[in-house]
């Protein structure tokens, strides 16, 4: 079983935490689902928000969806000028038997601009 690590993001539509809830709960169900895992193929997740995200903890929305022995940790974005406002990010640490090249890598909405290269 290799190592793997997942990227995602998704852009929220406003900062309230039921939308930011369910826009993460729906952008780790797609990483899931894409890449055949279970909550038990999680190593670790980070979870990064743009500085104008202030309702909650991304993670919040991971320990809402059952994960909940898996490490978790929020940060904050940096701010850059020009960047794409209510954004939250993923980088998820994984377990699989796929090559780096069968990982799925997934971008829902507006944010798929931000990596056009591996954005499914």
């Amino acid at each position: 079983m290799a190592v793997r690590a997942v990227r995602g993001a998704v852009q929220l539509e406003r900062d309230e935490a039921g939308h930011m809830d369910e826009r993460v709960r729906e952008l780790l169900t797609a990483i899931l689902e894409r890449n055949g895992l279970t909550s038990d193929d999680l190593i670790s997740v980070w979870f990064t928000a743009t500085p104008d995200l202030h309702s909650d903890f991304p993670a919040a929305a991971a320990r809402g969806l059952g994960i909940v022995d898996v490490p978790l940790i929020c940060a904050q974005e940096l701010d850059i000028t020009g960047a794409l406002p209510r954004v939250v990010r993923v980088l998820a640490h994984i377990e699989s038997e796929r090559p780096k090249s069968g990982i799925a890598h997934v971008y829902l909405g507006a944010a798929a601009a931000l990596r056009k290269d591996i954005a499914q």
